[in-house]
């Protein structure tokens, strides 16, 4: 399903801050030899990533799916000098091109990456959390609000990606256990009266989130 009409998006991007330098490199080299390419956040996107982090300017980032990096690198932006960023990615091949990536970056002293199953690494960051962008398996995504929630800091937002999973919560009747799950957390998510939320139309929808 189309989501935004082709024109509007193409017009979008050609009015948004292009990426630079690394952040391009990265992006090019994922659309031309990655299988999951679609799985890269768009430029669009990107640069609205960066733009909030530098608006928060938080010093603890959590992200939930480094694929190869390129959204860590948008959040790192806006990244206190003294701050850090911990990434988790579940996918080995995908975590050492990220980490390759972050090697190249100014900004990879301060990001640390996590190898491994998100649901058992958070629990065992010590950390409250100025800025979570949730980007990683969508039947999980209730299990990691839940486990972020209590944890943001006075000032923390929590970004989700997906929550229009390809248009597919917009069907009559939604099928698939990926829908099926985006569906569930959107709903939870709008239930749950400790926090205040909207949902924009940006790319695959992006749900902004934050304490009352």
């Amino acid at each position: 399903m189309e989501l935004v009409n082709l024109l509007a998006e193409a017009y979008a991007d050609s009015h948004t801050s292009p990426d630079e330098g690394l952040l391009q490199e990265i992006a090019d080299q994922t659309n031309a030899s990655h299988p999951h390419a679609h799985m890269l956040s768009g430029h669009v996107q990107g640069r609205l990533l960066s733009f909030l982090s530098r608006l928060l300017q938080p010093r603890t980032i959590l992200e939930i799916g480094t694929f190869t990096g390129y959204s860590a690198l948008c959040l790192a932006e806006g990244l206190h000098a003294e701050g850090q960023l911990h990434t988790i990615e579940i996918r080995e091949s995908d975590a050492l091109q990220a980490q390759e990536n972050f090697h190249k970056s100014n900004a990879g002293k301060q990001v640390t990456l996590h190898t491994g199953n998100a649901l058992e690494i958070i629990p065992a960051l010590p950390f409250s959390w100025d800025l979570v962008f949730i980007d990683a398996d969508k039947t999980a995504y209730i299990d990691y609000y839940e486990m972020v929630v209590p944890r943001l800091s006075e000032k923390g937002m929590i970004i989700a990606d997906n929550v229009l999973f390809h248009g597919q919560v917009l069907e009559p009747e939604i099928k698939g256990k990926n829908a099926k799950a985006i569906h569930a957390f959107n709903a939870h998510v709008a239930a749950d009266n400790r926090t205040e939320q909207v949902l924009l139309t940006v790319r695959d929808g992006l749900m902004l989130i934050k304490k009352k």
